[in-house]
């Protein structure tokens, strides 16, 4: 990848990842990590995430992944310990320490992805198999992750949105990640903000692009994916609705 590449994601299982070249940004809510070369990550499933994948150093961006299916991991915890906790003050995002063995099991992979045909299903669980293994031999604090099985429950609605209104998600995302349905999250939002969650939202994320780019110094076009906004011509016609004059005549006009 030799540009650099936004995007969100909610992965429905765990996710280890090896970087090659290149430096990845990952932002959980108000969180950022930058990790690169050499650094390998384990992705937490069911967690809304912002990625940005840049070149470095004249190198594109290169890592390989592998999705960690909930049967494998609970097969390998059937004759594997489980830390109770993650030990580490770091949030979401982990990076598992870095060893020669997952430096060359990652390496191992690279001839798979050159094979036109499907990898045979016995290899991927072999595969899934080693890296576990490795992982559970030179960090033991992934078992706290890879090794609990618990469902989404009801979490508390009003810091996770304060934190993550900022990604650009339907109102059905939103209520399955905090543990609710649509209609009870409506309900409770409600409850909560005292507006809906479309209009609630669309406040929030204008008050943000505003302060992004009269503080911070944004440009507009870094600014609208930030707050949430699919499309430029949406974020431009929402906010002059808000404040009277689009983003680009407040730039231009030097309304800061």
């Amino acid at each position: 990848m030799d540009k650099q590449f936004t995007w969100e994601s909610i992965y429905p299982q765990h996710i280890v990842s090896f970087i090659y070249s290149g430096e990845l940004t990952l932002s959980y809510g108000k969180n950022t990590l930058t990790f690169t070369a050499g650094d390998t990550i384990l992705v937490s499933k069911n967690q809304l995430s912002r990625s940005i994948k840049t070149p470095l150093d004249g190198k594109p961006f290169k890592c390989v992944s592998i999705a960690l299916p909930e049967e494998n991991l609970r097969k390998f915890y059937l004759n594997h310990p489980i830390l109770e906790t993650w030990t580490e003050n770091i949030s979401k995002q982990r990076p598992i320490k870095p060893d020669a063995l997952l430096e060359s099991f990652f390496s191992s992979l690279l001839p798979y992805f050159e094979m036109q045909d499907k990898l045979p299903k016995e290899i991927v669980a072999i595969k899934i198999q080693e890296v576990l293994t490795i992982i559970d031999t030179i960090d033991k604090r992934a078992s706290s992750i890879l090794g609990t099985f618990s469902e989404l429950g009801k979490i508390d609605l009003e810091k996770y949105m304060e934190e993550h209104f900022m990604y650009n998600l339907p109102l059905e995302k939103f209520a399955f990640l905090t543990g609710r349905s649509l209609t009870t999250f409506k309900s409770d939002f409600k409850k909560i903000f005292k507006n809906t969650p479309g209009k609630w939202l669309t406040e929030k994320r204008l008050n943000l692009a505003y302060h992004k780019i009269t503080v911070e110094k944004q440009k507009i076009t870094d600014v609208y994916h930030a707050v949430g906004f699919e499309n430029l011509s949406h974020f431009s016609f929402a906010f002059k609705k808000a404040f009277g004059y689009s983003p680009s005549t407040m730039k231009n006009n030097q309304h800061l």
